[in-house]
């Protein structure tokens, strides 16, 4: 059994005077371990698809088994607790408050982990900030931290919870040219060597060539799943008439 499973999943949205389907008949499978790259033009429907598989939208129709587990018809409440107990997140944006320190960051998603001490919460985030490389800096606050080492306390973050899969969204956006390339080693080397599955939306070749996989989206439908690099980008590149 996959860990994602997709079949004919729609996702419309309601805007009065017109519907836009973001997402249209959508099938597809992603296996434990898998490195994935969701590429296509603004409008493609990447975001709407990242936000499916991340549980933080529901599709309007269709199926998303996560791990053998329904997500279409769960509650708002049980897919905040399976986005808790599976999912990570890194934002292009980073989303760490201010006036918090790293380590104070790292600890957010396991306040939600019932039974856990607060020290049990402390060690856990000094690791994960420890294996980011962050080990010096884990009383600094944002202001006082690169968007480089921002981005890494993100990725701690998103690790603390211990998830199957970690997702990003545009996670280099923000960053130059020699910090992106530090960041995707980071999200190449937990793939490889920790087994992580991967998923990011990217619009960045440089950055989906690090993917195993590139499944590339436009007008809501899948047009490429390849792990051919090329194919991926003359897809993407296609002009349509």
């Amino acid at each position: 059994m996959a860990l994602i499973e997709l079949k004919n999943v729609r996702r419309s949205y309601d805007l009065g005077e017109h519907t836009v389907h973001a997402l249209q008949s959508v099938t597809l499978n992603i296996e434990r371990g898998e490195y994935v790259a969701l590429i296509g033009p603004s409008g493609s429907g990447k975001s709407t698809l990242m936000n499916t598989l991340g549980c933080l939208d529901r599709p309007t129709s269709g199926s998303y088994l996560l791990d053998g587990e329904e997500i279409v018809t769960m509650t708002r409440d049980e897919r905040a607790r399976i986005r808790n107990r599976q999912l990570g997140f890194v934002f292009q944006n980073f989303n760490l408050l201010n006036r918090t320190t790293a380590v104070e960051n790292v600890e957010l998603p396991l306040m939600y982990r019932h039974g856990m001490t607060s020290r049990e919460r402390r060690k856990i985030a000094i690791e994960v900030l420890e294996k980011v490389g962050l080990g010096e800096r884990l009383y600094h606050h944002s202001s006082q931290l690169s968007g480089g080492q921002q981005q890494r306390v993100a990725i701690a973050r998103a690790l603390a919870s211990s998830p199957s899969i970690l997702m990003g969204d545009e996670p280099t956006g923000n960053l130059d040219s020699r910090t992106s390339r530090e960041v995707i080693a980071m999200f190449r080397e937990l793939n490889e060597k920790q087994g992580l599955t991967v998923i990011l939306v990217t619009h960045d070749p440089a950055v989906a060539k690090n993917a195993r996989r590139m499944i590339v989206l436009r007008d809501g439908s899948v047009v490429q799943d390849t792990s051919d690099f090329e194919k991926a980008m003359s897809a993407l590149h296609q002009e349509v008439y």
